[in-house]
């Protein structure tokens, strides 16, 4: 009876553990999280073509990145916490649910920022550490509490949303320069067809938190047209690099090709207003930044 009972024991704690891993995955959004690392490191890649790479470098960057990018996500969760709980897509997320307490989660989402931001401003440069809290701050502290006092939130969260390409550039170079700015760019337009996309799916769901998202009027004409607009854009921008000459005309190529196809989407969803279309450009716009980014270091080398 005793092993059965020390067996049973163990099992809860081995559950109870897998459990809380998995609270803490999605208190730091894991998918989502090492997107945004990679943007930072195949920018640090980009840069660094021609010379010797420095590993040690790389994973600073990624590691500290990624734990800057988890207390950004903790932050947003914390102080929206009353809203997720009224929409299906995050109902479930551990503060959401108070299966995480508020204070868990945000001494937990205070060390991964501490030691992010300190990780990058004292082993890469001061500048880098700079721009991961001015990422974290903007992002946790500006864009998340105005989602739901103007859509101009996109436009202010699409800051933060493209400090990667900074860090990558500045972590290898030690100052911003042109090149940085073109790519961040890149990464700065990407991010209106893509949120708003997801914004066009999931218009009921942020409605019912009071979150504004989409452009304009909601799921109208107006707002499809705004879309392609900033979608239209991406052509020349992820062209730029090419004109100004620092990857070659094989990324170019491969930049304007994709940038038509998510301008033709784009345009397929004022077409229709149809949420089918707006799915298609969603998951055509995840597509789009590794494959241009890829390409623009493959070009490099």
């Amino acid at each position: 009876m005793n092993s059965i009972a020390y067996h049973s024991e163990e099992v809860i704690k081995v559950n109870s553990l897998r459990l809380k891993l998995s609270d803490y995955q999605q208190l730091m959004k894991i998918r989502l999280t090492m997107l945004v690392v990679f943007s930072a490191v195949i920018t640090y890649l980009t840069a660094n073509t021609g010379f010797p790479i420095n590993w040690f470098n790389v994973f600073i960057l990624a590691f500290g990145g990624f734990l800057v990018v988890a207390s950004s996500n903790g932050i947003n969760q914390i102080i929206e916490k009353n809203y997720d709980s009224l929409m299906l897509r995050t109902a479930n997320r551990p503060v959401a649910t108070n299966r995480m307490s508020v204070t868990e989660a945000g001494i937990a989402s205070t060390l991964f920022g501490i030691i992010g931001v300190a990780l990058i401003g004292l082993f890469l440069n001061p500048l880098c550490g700079i721009l991961s809290l001015a990422s974290l701050v903007a992002y946790a502290f500006i864009y998340t509490p105005l989602k739901r006092i103007s859509p101009i939130s996109v436009f202010v969260g699409a800051f933060p949303g493209a400090f990667p390409t900074l860090l990558g550039w500045v972590a290898f170079s030690g100052h911003i320069t042109s090149e940085a700015l073109i790519l961040f760019g890149v990464q700065f337009i990407w991010q209106f067809p893509h949120f708003w996309s997801i914004a066009w799916m999931l218009d009921e769901d942020y409605k019912r938190a009071g979150f504004k998202m989409l452009p304009m009027h909601g799921k109208d004409k107006n707002s499809a047209l705004q879309i392609l607009s900033f979608t239209v854009l991406i052509i020349p921008i992820g062209f730029l690099p090419t004109l100004e000459g620092f990857t070659g005309i094989v990324s170019g190529s491969i930049a304007i090709l994709a940038g038509l196809v998510l301008t033709y989407l784009a345009y397929k969803l004022y077409r229709t207003c149809d949420n089918k279309d707006a799915k298609r450009l969603m998951f055509a716009s995840f597509l789009y930044l590794p494959l241009v980014q890829i390409s623009y270091l493959i070009d490099k080398i």
